[in-house]
């Protein structure tokens, strides 16, 4: 995109009081941003307000260092991963994003370019998961992506970090087979995940995952709807939700307490038309309770990622998540613990073993990773145990 062309574009997004709804009116009215800029006040009088009309007349204060920030971050773009800004109405503008009622007016991408969304699932959840949660997420996303699908989530950390690593990790799988006949290789036409972000795309929130935006970036795509430079203002973060509700066929949520905002994207996700499902969990964890709550308004219950693909309608060899569960080879007391949090004093009463013994074995299981220690004195199986 030149100067010539990225200077309008720039000044619409930044016009004070100028949403995407009133954008989206004059772009109808006009044709294009820099004929929006040609008009007098009075034309302008007849798509928005007197204050709006005022606006697009003077020159946002930041404008020109908005148009020479994003100029340098284009520049940056290499043959590894590509930058650039789909504007509404561009050949490479998401379509589904075309079914919000507000759908963005710039949307700012960086990763591999050359690739498309494909088929896509949503996958959110808390920020603060339990062990067995983010471990499920990362599971069902790996065994997705594995298929041929691509992980939409918003590179928050807990559930969002889990779902994106998962993944990464499906699409290096030997054999990727995908949703056709045709064997297919990690480096298909189809991005593997994508990061939906509530800052510019020249900073990464949260700093713990700026190696896995690289690594997202890598196999799939980082974009955001907001100028570059910034910041990571909590009202962004509802806002971005509706872009990863429209990019999946579906949302699966994974934990969810009652107030999270994972179930307004579930919301978001049915008000488009989008499939709700919900992995149950534990009647005492509250990360839980989101998800039951969605089950109970009919969203659909999963525990394998082939639930997902039906639910999806999309054919798959796939039977559960990645690294489900061998229980025949479970030891006695990782069998005796299920899946839900359990106490030390429970696990005496369930197994004969003395304290400093079971103690011990406890310290070997979650060493190994197969066991997470949780606040309360707490342990809880994890998936790969």
């Amino acid at each position: 995109m030149d100067l010539d062309d990225l200077t309008p574009w720039l000044r619409l997004s930044l016009s004070h009081g100028i949403g995407n709804d009133a954008a989206r009116r004059l772009l109808n009215a006009f044709g294009s941003p820099q004929a929006v800029f040609e008009q007098t006040e009075a034309s302008l009088r007849q798509v928005v307000s007197a204050n709006q009309s005022l606006a697009l007349l003077t020159e946002p204060n930041d404008l020109r260092v908005q148009i020479t920030r994003t100029q340098q971050w284009l520049k940056g773009s290499t043959t590894a991963q590509g930058r650039a800004i789909w504007c509404l109405g561009d050949a490479a503008y998401p379509q589904a994003l075309l079914q919000l009622a507000d759908p963005p007016l710039m949307v700012y991408v960086q990763g591999q370019l050359e690739r498309t969304l494909g088929n896509a699932l949503s996958v959110v959840g808390s920020r603060n998961p339990t062990p067995q949660g983010a471990q499920t997420a990362q599971d069902f996303a790996h065994s997705l992506s594995s298929e041929g699908l691509c992980i939409v989530s918003g590179l928050a950390l807990g559930i969002d970090g889990a779902a994106h690593l998962g993944a990464l990790q499906g699409a290096q799988t030997k054999g990727l087979r995908g949703f056709s006949d045709q064997p297919q290789t990690a480096h298909d036409d189809h991005w593997r995940t994508v990061a939906v972000v509530g800052t510019g795309l020249d900073r990464v929130y949260p700093r713990q995952h700026h190696a896995l935006a690289q690594q997202i970036c890598e196999q799939g795509v980082m974009m955001s709807e907001y100028a570059l430079g910034s910041q990571p203002h909590a009202h962004h973060f509802p806002q971005r939700n509706r872009l990863i509700a429209a990019l999946g066929l579906g949302c699966l949520v994974v934990e969810a307490a009652k107030q999270s905002g994972s179930l307004i994207t579930a919301q978001m996700a049915l008000e488009l038309g989008r499939e709700v499902m919900a992995i149950p969990g534990s009647i005492h964890s509250p990360q839980s309770h989101g998800c039951h709550h969605l089950i109970r308004q009919g969203a659909k219950l999963v525990e394998t990622a082939n639930d997902v693909l039906e639910e999806l309608q999309l054919s798959s060899a796939v039977d559960s998540p990645a690294h489900s569960t061998h229980e025949d080879d479970a030891s006695p007391l990782l069998k005796s613990m299920g899946f839900t949090p359990v106490s030390l004093d429970a696990l005496l009463l369930r197994n004969s073993l003395d304290t400093a013994t079971l103690q011990a074995e406890l310290l070997g299981l979650e060493l190994s990773g197969q066991i997470a220690r949780l606040p309360g004195g707490l342990f809880q199986r994890l998936n790969n145990g």
